[in-house]
This record gives C-alpha cells, sequence and structure tokens, in this order.
C-alpha cells in the first residue's frame, strides 16, 4: 500500500507546456486528494487537452471571464466547473504559446482508498475500476468540488498530481476526438485531443 509520503507534487514547470503534451504526459500520473475522511488517489487513464480562444471547443472561446479565469490564469492550478447544472469536472491548467488551455482529467483508476471512493459514490455495486471511470464519477469519488476551482496543483495541500515512487509501467497511449464537442465545428470537433491508456479497464468509454 503506497504511503502519502511516495506522492510528491509535480513541479510548476511540468504544466508550463503545450496544452496536448502535457495532456499525453499526465496518463499514469497520480492524482492525490486529502480530507479528514482520508486519503483516495490513483493513476490517470484519460484526459482531454482544451486550448485557448481559437479552439472551439475550449471554454476559453468565449474570453477571460469569471468562470474561465483560470483557465488564463498560473499553470497548475486547477479550473473546476458545473456540466449540466449538477456535475463537476475537473481540469489542470497548463499552456505555453497559448493564450489559455486545461486539461480534462477524464478518468483515473482507483488504487487508493478504494472504500472511500464507493462510500462516496452511494454505495454504487460498480466494479472498482469503475469507480472513477468518467469526469463526472471523477470528482465524486475524489470529492473534487468547485471549492476546489483555482487550487494550486503544486503543493500537497488536498488536491495534487504526482509522480509515485513506483514507476508506472510502460502503456501505449491512444487518441481520438474530445467527447461532446460536435458544436466545435470541422478542425476542432475532430481533433485528437482525447488520449488514454490503451485498453485500460478504467477509461470512460471506447472511441
Amino acid at each position: 500500500m503506497a504511503a502519502e509520503s511516495d506522492f510528491k507534487p509535480l513541479a510548476r514547470d511540468f504544466y508550463a507546456r503545450e496544452t496536448e503534451d502535457v495532456a499525453r504526459d499526465l496518463l499514469g500520473v497520480w492524482l492525490v486528494r486529502r480530507t479528514a475522511d482520508g486519503l483516495t488517489g490513483g493513476p490517470i487513464v484519460e484526459v482531454e487537452a482544451y486550448g485557448g480562444p481559437i479552439d472551439g471547443a475550449s471554454h476559453a472561446r468565449a474570453g477571460r471571464t469569471k468562470r474561465t479565469e483560470p483557465m488564463f490564469g498560473e499553470v497548475g492550478h486547477a479550473y473546476v466547473y458545473l456540466v449540466y447544472g449538477m456535475h463537476d469536472c475537473l481540469n489542470v491548467v497548463t499552456y505555453k504559446s497559448r493564450e489559455a488551455g486545461a486539461v480534462l482529467v477524464r478518468a483515473l483508476e482507483p488504487r487508493v482508498g478504494v472504500d472511500l471512493m464507493r462510500a462516496r459514490r452511494g454505495g454504487r455495486t460498480d466494479p472498482d475500476r469503475k469507480l472513477a471511470s468518467g469526469p463526472a464519477r471523477l470528482c465524486q469519488a475524489m470529492a473534487v468540488t468547485r471549492t476546489l476551482d483555482g487550487h494550486d496543483l503544486t503543493t500537497d495541500d488536498e488536491l495534487w498530481l504526482a509522480h509515485p515512487s513506483e514507476a508506472w509501467p510502460a502503456t501505449d497511449v491512444s487518441a481520438g476526438p474530445r467527447i461532446g464537442v460536435d458544436y466545435a465545428g470541422p478542425g476542432w470537433a475532430d481533433r485528437e485531443w482525447r488520449f488514454w491508456l490503451t485498453g485500460n479497464p478504467s477509461v470512460s468509454r471506447s472511441r
């Protein structure tokens, strides 16, 4: 069983790169959450990259607003938003040559605090591997809410991303179009900025 001390936060310069490059590199990185109830976490297995204002699928296309402020801010922070008026979604702010950018964390493989994740999801009977399979499930299982919007992920305080002391095994990475962005139009709706660990059972869906 991994200990909390095994998970050192990634440095900010990890995020100060092109969004799609960071998205790929986040696969296998651990998302870790500490609450009064205990520690939960696991390796990220699926992500989507979203660019700046020219990306027709990105929230940044609306410009710098109260909602999108974190996307335009310092890299290495969380951008948490509500979708469909009911589900929180976690993004990691990361960009370099663009004005803004973020990576949506779509799924992780539960490894630490699995029972706590299940309790947070209302005692669901889903297999362990599916408890955080999808952005809404992930936020529910990891107790990520909009109170963490703008949270600094480079400190080991409440929520952070880390490389575990035990190296992640080499795995193939697959790429395809992002999900639910048909409105973005040609060149953006079909852009292959969704990345996942090929064959991992915790990936939210296949394409």
